[in-house]
This record gives structure tokens, sequence and C-alpha cells, in this order.
């Protein structure tokens, strides 16, 4: 970039960057957050940029960016398609709002995959370990609290009450707190918590939730799948 700029004379006032942030968050990223900054302040002219999705790859957010940069009398330049104008804008947008879709879609097929072969999903259930390989195996110390668990719960003990007698032995739980009501019984509708996994009788459940992003904030939050989307695999 910084040679794209020499070759047309153009100084370079700033570098604005930020790595290893999703492309599709721009009002988390600080980096944005600065240029917008400075465009405000009349620091520049001219934003050069590799591609617009080096930018976002949000639709609407490289379209708004696209326009404050207008306002502020900011013209952008990609080093692949050259001066951006709106029609860059609508079919690029397009275009990385579709590899963003389409991206979700293949990771999500790559899990269905791996826990079809056996393998870990992602994340760790409490009495298992994940080596790199990516089978699960049986923590026995683990395994022995969720034995003694569900004898005690079989034996007519609350899930409060055993919470309370793990805590007083000091006993770590799953997430190497203290252990709650919550954390052995769960929610019955979503089947978590230690009494609802069936992990614990051999069966694998996948897709029990998914991931949306908000669109202003970019803070991820999980909804519940409907049950009949859920993947079992023994």
């Amino acid at each position: 970039l910084r040679d794209r700029a020499a070759a047309r004379g153009w100084p370079v006032v700033g570098e604005y960057a930020d790595k290893g942030i999703s492309g599709s968050a721009i009002l988390t990223r600080e980096g944005v957050q600065r240029l917008l900054s400075d465009a405000r302040r009349g620091l520049f002219d001219v934003v050069l940029t590799e591609a617009l999705d080096r930018l976002s790859r949000s639709q609407s957010d490289i379209a708004r960016l696209y326009e404050m940069m207008s306002f502020h009398g900011v013209r952008i330049e990609t080093l692949s398609s050259g001066a951006v104008s709106e029609l860059h804008v609508g079919l690029e947008g397009t275009m990385n709002r579709l590899f963003l879709v389409e991206l979700g879609k293949k990771t999500r097929r790559g899990l269905i995959a791996k826990v079809k072969a056996g393998l870990s999903g992602g994340g760790r259930c409490y009495g298992y370990t994940i080596p790199a390989k990516g089978e699960l195996e049986i923590d026995e110390t683990e395994a022995a609290t969720i034995r003694r668990v569900f004898a005690l719960y079989a034996g007519g003990e609350s899930p409060r009450n055993i919470a309370a007698r793990l805590n007083h032995e000091a006993l770590p739980g799953p997430r190497g707190g203290e252990w709650t009501a919550a954390t052995i019984n769960g929610d019955r509708r979503a089947q978590d918590g230690m009494l609802h996994n069936e992990l614990y009788v051999g069966v694998r459940v996948f897709n029990r939730r998914r991931f949306r992003k908000h669109p202003e904030t970019g803070a991820r939050s999980s909804v519940l799948n409907p049950p009949e989307e859920w993947i079992r695999e023994p």
C-alpha cells in the first residue's frame, strides 16, 4: 500500500489496522473508529486499502462507511478496483456478505462431519478431555464425580444439596468455580446441565444452538434451535 501511495505522490498521514478482529464487526474495531474520527477532522482525503472487504464484509456497514467518507470529502481507493463508487459498494458489498454466509455454512458442515466421525465438534465437556487428534477421552477423576452426582440424585438428593456437598468438599466445578444447582440440573428444554447431558449415556448431541451477532455492537449471543434440528450421533 505504501508503494502504491508513493507511486501516486500521496503522502501517508496514517495507517489503520485491526489484526485478528472479524471483518463483519465494524463498530467494535478500534482501527475503523480511528479512521472515521480522523476523516471528520480532515486529516486525509484518500483512503487506500487492498480491497473493500479489508474495511468490512458487512454490506450495510461498508455502504455507511462509504457515505460517511464521501460526506467528509474522502474517497476510497482499492488496489484491486481503483476508485470506489456506489457500484463497487453495491456489488462487492453483496459478494462479501454472501462470502460470510457461505463461510458459515461450510464451517457448520465441517463440524457436523467431525461429530459424525466421532470427533469433538468444539468445547470441552466435563468428564472428558480432547487430545490433539480430536477424539474424546474420559477423564477418570471427573468421571468419578459424575457417577457420584448421578448416584446421589438417584438416592433422592436434590441438585442444590449435591452442589452444596461438592462445594463443602472443595471439589472444583466444571468451569473451575463452585458447583450450583443449575450446573447439575440445567435446563430441561435445552437439555444442558449434567443430569440432561446425553453424552453421559453415549449420545452426542450437536446443533442445539446457533450463534448470532448483533448488527450494531458485534456482540455474539446463542439461540436455542428447535429440537427437530438437533443432530444425535451414538
